[in-house]
């Protein structure tokens, strides 16, 4: 008997457009959900939905989930045993203008997720969190077992209150769920408001770069294709509970509920200049770098810890930077016909 569909929540999105495409790949059916907001250019995401749309596997709802009967409703009509929820507003720097839509779309939004999820009777909840809850951190690398209980943003704050959260429908109805923490995703696709295409677009107009910290900064970047692959293999591996541990002695990253934690970066940081350096390469230009202080919000560095995903499904970053970044620049010349 065939697979039921898994629900991909912003599957308009950077990340969501490629884990669909990989459920696609392997054989499953997809219904996407996603408000095509206009955070970025909405023609980016319509140019993703097209090419999922070509796979009669996949289906699409527009759908925006802070809309509470609307939510009720999609889960009402169909039964999905795994959910992946992507589906966020995303961006440091965009948290410190525009507070509410952080609350609205990461809080609300998600609220609306579990309660689908927990009334459909749904067997695995993946959803995306951050690297940005290890905030002031500076222990290196970051790994799960930290305490994250000092964000430096709102978004960063939204993005631990989705773990809380997680976890309290977690322990009170044992709903399997799994936080995703992402590290600094690159790669074809990508978003607009990210490093990597604001430096390529700079780079391609002869526009001087801005690197905060002076240059100094550090990033896990890890390329779209392994952060879909580790999405799609934990799928099936929803977490079980863990009823025998002792919860006098748990750390952040144990629980008694079905809930678990995961880093997904390429566990190695590069300096932003060097990154700057290997696209300039790539695009035949070089220009003018504009060092400037650290920006509220920010952090000097991130570095995952993966550990426990190589422990439990094997994972390993596969793309070189140099490579991953060759790959960007071809997907960006070719995209914007340059």
């Amino acid at each position: 008997m065939a697979k039921q569909a898994v629900l991909v929540t912003g599957a308009a999105g950077f990340i969501g457009f490629h884990v669909v495409q990989g459920l696609l790949t392997r054989g499953r059916d997809v219904v996407g959900v996603d408000s095509v907001n206009n955070y970025y250019d909405p023609k980016l995401k319509e140019a993703r939905l097209e090419l999922l749309r070509r796979d009669p596997k996949f289906s699409f709802v527009k759908l925006d989930l802070v809309d509470r009967a609307a939510t009720e409703s999609l889960f009402a009509q169909r039964d999905f045993p795994e959910v992946v929820h992507l589906a966020a507003q995303a961006g440091v720097r965009y948290s410190l203008q525009h507070p509410h839509a952080y609350i609205d779309a990461n809080i609300r939004g998600f609220l609306n997720v579990l309660e689908g999820c927990w009334h459909s009777g749904c067997k695995h909840l993946l959803y995306a969190s951050s690297s940005s809850v290890y905030g002031a951190n500076t222990k290196l690398p970051f790994s799960v077992h930290d305490n994250v209980d000092h964000p430096v943003s709102l978004y960063a704050a939204s993005k631990k209150a989705n773990e809380l959260m997680a976890h309290a429908y977690s322990h009170l109805y044992r709903l399997p769920a799994t936080g995703l923490r992402f590290f600094t995703v690159y790669g074809p696709w990508g978003r607009p408001d990210m490093a990597m295409f604001l430096f390529a677009k700079a780079i391609l107009a002869g526009e001087p770069i801005k690197l905060f910290n002076h240059g100094k900064m550090r990033r896990d970047f890890t390329y779209i294709d392994d952060v879909s692959d580790a999405v799609v293999s934990l799928i099936g591996r929803p977490p079980n509970s863990e009823s025998d541990r002792d919860g006098s002695r748990l750390d952040p990253a144990e629980s008694r509920a079905p809930w678990k934690i995961y880093n997904i970066g390429n566990n190695r940081p590069e300096e932003l200049i060097y990154v700057v350096s290997l696209l300039e390469k790539e695009l035949g230009k070089v220009t003018n770098k504009e060092m400037l202080p650290m920006q509220p919000g920010d952090v000097a560095t991130t570095y995952a810890d993966i550990t426990e995903l190589e422990h439990d499904i094997g994972f390993r970053p596969a793309t070189r930077i140099e490579d991953g970044i060759a790959h960007f620049a071809k997907w960006y010349r070719e995209f914007h016909r340059l």
